[in-house]
């Protein structure tokens, strides 16, 4: 087909689903086009996370009730009442956002919500608490849950079709497992449905200077997780000032996806220091996840200020909510 001849049956599609009410007209379409323009790179991340995903807006109807009979049970973030796609890529990525959510206006929540990780980690977890944590990341609209890697299976089954990603643990919570355990777990983690894997750094070794086993240790994993999502647990609380950098510089160099501070097991959680520190270590191209003692919306949103775009909390109800948190969670 020519080219005069293959433009002539995209404006004839085009007219059509404009007729249908199915796309915007005229201007409104080319503003929504913005976003699909060449010129705008996103991020890739080498697992192929993409970490900037535009907002397209074609225009319809907006769902949330503000305005309506219904109440708007929304915060002030959502996007619904306040939309994202009237602003350019390069100013939501000015805003330091790199994960954008629609929130859920018939429930109560935030856009936080596309943020975090909603974790069960307890020794003591039940299927039955799986099970309720999987229910409670569908309806808020999370972006995974975090489990232990023998509900991981049970969590793919249960998250079928609902867009929250299965995250689990691997050398956790102590990780001086050898590269060759960690990458074993790994695999049957995949292998049972696991979207994303959080591994820990062997925190030893950093301790002794020997950077060549850390490295060796997420490039193992990292290699037995390609086309999936890698996180590198530092645990922060164990590590001075340079570990914490020369942590974060390996991960880097290992192609991980994300670092992220703590298991919530060990002496001390996230701090915005911390996650600071850790931005401006890995740069932009790097997710970092704040995790350990994140109870409160309060907490979490100094997190994000300080270069946080994932959060990893068993309170995430109370925090997208703003109800008080669940005191019972160890992470």
């Amino acid at each position: 087909m020519r080219e005069d001849e293959l433009k002539t049956v995209v404006e004839a599609v085009v007219k059509s689903l404009e007729a249908k009410g199915l796309v915007a007209k005229g201007p409104a379409r080319a503003e929504a086009h913005r976003w699909k323009m060449p010129g705008d790179s996103v991020p890739i991340g080498t697992a192929g996370k993409v970490f900037q995903n535009p907002l397209v807006s074609f225009g319809g109807p907006s769902s949330c009730s503000r305005g309506g009979k219904e109440e708007c049970t929304c915060q002030p973030g959502c996007q619904r009442c306040n939309p994202l796609n009237t602003m350019t890529p390069g100013e939501v990525r000015q805003s330091g956002a790199d994960r954008i959510s629609l929130c859920n206006p018939n429930a109560s929540c935030s856009s936080i919500a596309g943020m975090i990780d909603h974790t069960l980690l307890k020794a003591n977890a039940t299927q039955e608490e799986v099970g309720k944590l999987c229910q409670e990341a569908a309806k808020y609209h999370f972006a995974s849950v975090c489990v232990n890697p023998s509900y991981v299976a049970l969590s793919a089954r249960l998250l079928r079709g609902s867009g929250v990603k299965v995250c689990t643990v691997i050398g956790f919570p102590l990780g001086p497992t050898t590269p060759t355990v960690k990458a074993l777990e790994a695999r049957d983690a995949i292998a049972n449905g696991a979207d994303e894997i959080d591994m820990v750094i062997n925190v030893g070794a950093i301790k002794s200077g020997n950077d060549a086993l850390v490295l060796d240790d997420i490039k193992a994993v990292r290699e037995a997780t390609r086309g999936k999502v890698l996180k590198v647990i530092i645990e922060t609380a164990y590590l001075t000032r340079e570990e914490k950098i020369r942590a974060c510089r390996m991960s880097k160099d290992a192609c991980a996806d994300f670092v992220k501070t703590s298991t919530g097991f060990g002496p001390g959680g996230a701090t915005p220091e911390d996650v600071a520190l850790m931005r401006e270590t890995v740069g932009p191209g790097l997710g970092v996840k704040a995790s350990g003692g994140i109870k409160d919306c309060k907490t979490a949103e100094a997190m994000v200020k300080a270069g946080a775009n994932r959060l990893g909390t068993s309170a995430s109800i109370g925090i997208v909510t703003g109800k008080e948190a669940d005191k019972g969670g160890k992470y």
